[in-house]
Protein backbone atom coordinates (compact mmCIF):
# COMPACT_ATOMS: atom_id res chain seq x y z
CA UNK A 1 0.00 0.00 0.00
CA UNK A 2 1.61 3.32 -0.96
CA UNK A 3 2.44 5.25 2.03
CA UNK A 4 1.04 8.91 2.53
CA UNK A 5 4.99 9.82 1.50
CA UNK A 6 4.74 8.05 -1.41
CA UNK A 7 1.52 9.92 -2.23
CA UNK A 8 3.66 13.53 -1.57
CA UNK A 9 6.40 12.11 -3.55
CA UNK A 10 4.55 10.83 -6.40
CA UNK A 11 5.53 13.25 -9.31
CA UNK A 12 1.96 13.04 -10.98
CA UNK A 13 0.12 14.53 -7.73
CA UNK A 14 1.33 17.82 -5.71
CA UNK A 15 0.10 18.38 -2.56
CA UNK A 16 -1.59 22.31 -3.60
CA UNK A 17 -4.30 23.98 -3.63
CA UNK A 18 -6.27 26.87 -2.26
CA UNK A 19 -7.35 27.62 1.55
CA UNK A 20 -8.36 29.60 3.90
CA UNK A 21 -5.76 31.49 6.15
CA UNK A 22 -6.27 33.13 9.12
CA UNK A 23 -4.49 36.41 9.25
CA UNK A 24 -5.48 38.66 12.25
CA UNK A 25 -8.44 40.31 13.72
CA UNK A 26 -8.89 42.82 11.44
CA UNK A 27 -8.56 41.01 7.66
CA UNK A 28 -9.94 37.53 9.34
CA UNK A 29 -9.69 34.49 6.57
CA UNK A 30 -8.48 34.86 3.16
CA UNK A 31 -7.86 32.72 0.51
CA UNK A 32 -4.33 31.82 -0.22
CA UNK A 33 -2.63 28.98 -2.89
CA UNK A 34 -0.74 26.86 -0.85
CA UNK A 35 2.39 24.47 -2.54
CA UNK A 36 4.27 21.88 -0.65
CA UNK A 37 7.62 21.52 -1.72
CA UNK A 38 8.45 17.53 -0.50
CA UNK A 39 12.68 17.39 -1.06
CA UNK A 40 12.97 20.97 0.39
CA UNK A 41 10.58 20.44 3.38
CA UNK A 42 8.85 23.43 2.74
CA UNK A 43 5.27 24.93 2.90
CA UNK A 44 4.60 28.26 0.51
CA UNK A 45 1.64 30.30 0.09
CA UNK A 46 0.90 32.57 -2.88
CA UNK A 47 -2.02 35.17 -4.33
CA UNK A 48 -4.99 33.59 -5.07
CA UNK A 49 -4.89 33.72 -8.85
CA UNK A 50 -7.44 32.01 -10.91
CA UNK A 51 -7.63 33.63 -14.21
CA UNK A 52 -5.70 30.74 -16.09
CA UNK A 53 -7.55 27.80 -14.39
CA UNK A 54 -9.95 25.83 -16.46
CA UNK A 55 -13.76 25.19 -16.23
CA UNK A 56 -13.35 21.77 -15.14
CA UNK A 57 -10.67 22.81 -12.25
CA UNK A 58 -11.56 22.43 -8.99
CA UNK A 59 -9.00 24.90 -6.75
CA UNK A 60 -10.33 23.78 -3.30
CA UNK A 61 -9.10 20.25 -4.43
CA UNK A 62 -5.70 18.88 -3.31
CA UNK A 63 -3.24 18.55 -6.05
CA UNK A 64 -5.65 19.49 -8.81
CA UNK A 65 -4.66 22.96 -10.11
CA UNK A 66 -0.69 24.55 -11.24
CA UNK A 67 1.20 26.41 -9.24
CA UNK A 68 0.94 29.86 -9.68
CA UNK A 69 3.91 30.92 -12.29
CA UNK A 70 6.34 33.49 -11.87
CA UNK A 71 5.30 34.89 -8.20
CA UNK A 72 7.16 35.19 -5.43
CA UNK A 73 5.78 33.39 -2.49
CA UNK A 74 3.82 35.79 -0.03
CA UNK A 75 5.31 33.30 2.69
CA UNK A 76 7.18 30.34 3.35
CA UNK A 77 7.52 27.71 6.31
CA UNK A 78 10.03 25.20 6.74
CA UNK A 79 7.96 21.85 7.89
CA UNK A 80 11.35 20.20 9.42
CA UNK A 81 10.21 19.38 13.24
CA UNK A 82 6.93 21.09 13.05
CA UNK A 83 3.30 19.90 14.63
CA UNK A 84 0.03 19.55 12.34
CA UNK A 85 -3.36 19.23 14.33
CA UNK A 86 -6.64 19.31 13.44
CA UNK A 87 -8.84 21.91 14.87
CA UNK A 88 -11.39 21.05 17.56
CA UNK A 89 -13.41 23.58 16.77
CA UNK A 90 -14.98 22.63 13.07
CA UNK A 91 -14.09 19.84 11.23
CA UNK A 92 -12.48 21.94 8.22
CA UNK A 93 -9.70 23.57 10.44
CA UNK A 94 -6.20 22.74 11.37
CA UNK A 95 -2.84 24.49 12.38
CA UNK A 96 0.87 23.79 11.70
CA UNK A 97 3.55 25.09 14.55
CA UNK A 98 7.21 25.22 13.50
CA UNK A 99 10.22 25.17 14.87
CA UNK A 100 10.84 28.94 14.11
CA UNK A 101 7.94 29.52 16.24
CA UNK A 102 5.52 30.43 13.42
CA UNK A 103 1.81 29.48 13.51
CA UNK A 104 -0.35 29.07 10.47
CA UNK A 105 -3.84 28.54 11.02
CA UNK A 106 -5.68 27.41 7.73
CA UNK A 107 -9.29 26.14 6.79
CA UNK A 108 -9.95 23.22 4.43
CA UNK A 109 -12.94 23.29 2.05
CA UNK A 110 -13.97 19.80 3.82
CA UNK A 111 -13.05 17.07 6.04
CA UNK A 112 -11.90 15.21 3.43
CA UNK A 113 -9.62 17.90 2.30
CA UNK A 114 -8.06 18.70 5.66
CA UNK A 115 -7.53 15.62 6.34
CA UNK A 116 -5.44 14.86 2.95
CA UNK A 117 -2.94 18.22 3.66
CA UNK A 118 -2.69 16.90 7.19
CA UNK A 119 -1.68 13.17 6.43
CA UNK A 120 0.76 14.65 3.26
CA UNK A 121 2.36 17.40 5.72
CA UNK A 122 2.73 14.80 8.73
CA UNK A 123 4.37 12.60 6.12
CA UNK A 124 6.81 15.56 4.91
CA UNK A 125 7.31 16.67 8.55
CA UNK A 126 8.22 13.42 9.89
CA UNK A 127 10.64 12.60 7.05
CA UNK A 128 12.63 16.15 7.49
CA UNK A 129 12.19 15.46 11.64
CA UNK A 130 14.05 11.79 10.93
CA UNK A 131 16.95 13.68 8.12
CA UNK A 132 17.86 16.29 11.18
CA UNK A 133 17.69 13.82 13.86
CA UNK A 134 20.17 11.94 11.95
CA UNK A 135 22.36 15.11 11.18
CA UNK A 136 25.10 17.31 13.97
CA UNK A 137 23.05 19.97 13.18
CA UNK A 138 20.27 21.26 15.67
CA UNK A 139 16.44 21.66 13.95
CA UNK A 140 16.80 25.44 14.31
CA UNK A 141 20.81 25.71 12.78
CA UNK A 142 18.71 23.83 9.82
CA UNK A 143 16.08 26.15 9.30
CA UNK A 144 18.60 29.29 9.97
CA UNK A 145 20.61 28.23 7.23
CA UNK A 146 17.77 27.41 4.92
CA UNK A 147 16.01 30.73 5.59
CA UNK A 148 19.97 32.33 4.97
CA UNK A 149 19.73 30.66 1.45
CA UNK A 150 16.36 32.36 0.63
CA UNK A 151 17.68 35.56 2.01
CA UNK A 152 20.42 35.46 -0.45
CA UNK A 153 18.09 34.62 -3.30
CA UNK A 154 15.92 37.51 -2.82
CA UNK A 155 18.98 39.73 -2.66
CA UNK A 156 19.97 38.63 -5.43
CA UNK A 157 17.10 39.09 -7.52
CA UNK A 158 16.98 42.92 -6.11
CA UNK A 159 20.79 42.84 -7.40
CA UNK A 160 20.10 41.83 -10.82
CA UNK A 161 16.91 44.56 -11.32
CA UNK A 162 19.55 47.05 -10.20
CA UNK A 163 22.08 45.96 -12.38
CA UNK A 164 19.65 46.22 -15.39
CA UNK A 165 18.65 49.83 -14.41
CA UNK A 166 22.73 50.34 -14.54
CA UNK A 167 22.50 48.69 -18.03
CA UNK A 168 19.74 50.99 -19.79
CA UNK A 169 20.77 54.37 -17.55
CA UNK A 170 24.27 53.94 -19.16
CA UNK A 171 22.74 53.23 -22.84
CA UNK A 172 20.69 56.33 -22.62
CA UNK A 173 23.01 58.77 -21.39
CA UNK A 174 22.71 62.44 -22.56
CA UNK A 175 25.95 64.32 -23.88
CA UNK A 176 28.37 65.38 -22.85
CA UNK A 177 28.63 61.63 -21.76
CA UNK A 178 28.36 58.64 -23.94
CA UNK A 179 27.07 55.28 -23.53
CA UNK A 180 30.22 54.05 -25.77
CA UNK A 181 32.69 55.69 -23.20
CA UNK A 182 35.38 52.93 -21.83
CA UNK A 183 34.94 54.06 -18.38
CA UNK A 184 30.96 53.17 -18.34
CA UNK A 185 31.10 50.62 -20.91
CA UNK A 186 34.02 48.66 -17.88
CA UNK A 187 31.59 49.50 -15.07
CA UNK A 188 28.85 48.40 -16.93
CA UNK A 189 31.04 44.84 -17.64
CA UNK A 190 32.14 44.69 -14.02
CA UNK A 191 28.69 45.08 -12.84
CA UNK A 192 27.03 42.22 -15.15
CA UNK A 193 29.86 39.37 -14.66
CA UNK A 194 29.64 40.35 -10.75
CA UNK A 195 26.49 39.80 -10.56
CA UNK A 196 26.55 36.55 -12.80
CA UNK A 197 29.15 35.21 -10.90
CA UNK A 198 27.28 35.72 -7.56
CA UNK A 199 24.57 33.65 -9.14
CA UNK A 200 26.71 30.77 -10.40
CA UNK A 201 28.30 30.88 -6.28
CA UNK A 202 24.80 30.89 -4.28
CA UNK A 203 23.28 28.35 -7.47
CA UNK A 204 26.04 25.78 -6.37
CA UNK A 205 25.95 26.47 -2.95
CA UNK A 206 21.82 25.12 -3.35
CA UNK A 207 22.84 22.28 -5.15
CA UNK A 208 25.29 21.51 -2.24
CA UNK A 209 22.70 21.50 0.31
CA UNK A 210 20.07 19.90 -1.84
CA UNK A 211 22.49 16.89 -2.35
CA UNK A 212 23.37 17.31 1.26
CA UNK A 213 19.16 16.58 2.10
CA UNK A 214 18.87 13.76 -0.41
CA UNK A 215 22.04 12.52 1.71
CA UNK A 216 20.38 12.80 4.86
CA UNK A 217 16.49 11.74 3.42
CA UNK A 218 18.62 8.24 2.53
CA UNK A 219 20.12 7.94 5.31
CA UNK A 220 16.75 8.42 7.42
CA UNK A 221 14.89 6.05 5.14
Amino acid sequence: MESNLEKVLNPNRSLCGQLYKYTNVVKGWQYRWFTVDAQAGTLSYYLCDTTNQSEDTNPHSVGTAPTPKNQTPRGQVHLACAVVCPSVEDSRTFTISCASGDTLKLRASDARARQEWIDGLRAITESHTLAIANDSLPAREHLAASDAMGAARQQLQATELCNATLARTIEAVAPPLSHTDPDLLMLKALSAANTQCLIQCLNLLQRYSEIQADTRSEVAF
